[in-house]
């Protein structure tokens, strides 16, 4: 079992590698999975997330969950130790690029509590534990007395063979490509 900083280094690279068009049909096929799963597992709001550093991209679906009448969030990252905090976002809204790079809603009213939140994975484990990044964001979101339903977005060959810490905690499920 590899620590989980170089199963984190090597995952990446193996995202990073995946060539242009073989990522496309992935996120198609995982857009489309998730679409059909909150058929199955509605969700009046969902907190999504902006895709980064190779994750899976979902935006193609966003409008169509929006049409849906799903209500629609990003996560913000407000402080180095704290949990995320969502803002309300629709397709077409401005996003501009947080302290770490990444997209955000540009106008920020009353940040939510979406009722799911789809996180994405840099590698998960058969008992259903996420591998993120290691900043521990979703990790001190997800740490309240009523956590919200999640789902992790992954590839599949990004499951991995790892022990989750005390403080990890299970997705409700995970989509992939699968």
């Amino acid at each position: 079992m590899m620590e989980k900083h170089q199963l984190r280094k090597t995952l990446l690279a193996m995202r990073r590698a995946m060539p242009p068009d073989e990522k496309a049909w992935r996120d198609k096929a995982i857009a489309e999975r998730l679409a059909a799963w909150l058929e199955e597992n509605p969700a009046a709001s969902i907190g999504l997330y902006w895709p980064t550093q190779g994750e899976p991209d979902l935006t193609g679906v966003y409008s169509l969950l929006a049409d849906r009448g799903i209500r629609l969030a990003l996560p913000v990252v407000v402080g180095r130790d704290a949990p995320l905090a969502f803002h309300p976002w629709r397709p077409g809204d401005a996003l501009a690029a947080d302290a770490h790079g990444v997209m955000a809603p540009a106008q920020r009213g009353a940040p939510v509590r979406p009722e799911l939140l789809a996180i994405p994975c840099v590698g998960f484990n058969a008992q259903g534990y996420r591998l993120g990044y290691g900043g521990g964001y979703y990790d001190r979101t997800l740490a309240v007395e009523a956590p919200p339903r999640t789902v992790g977005i992954a590839y599949a060959a990004c499951e991995a063979v790892f022990a989750a810490n005390a403080h990890d905690v299970m997705m409700g499920t995970i989509i992939t490509e699968r």
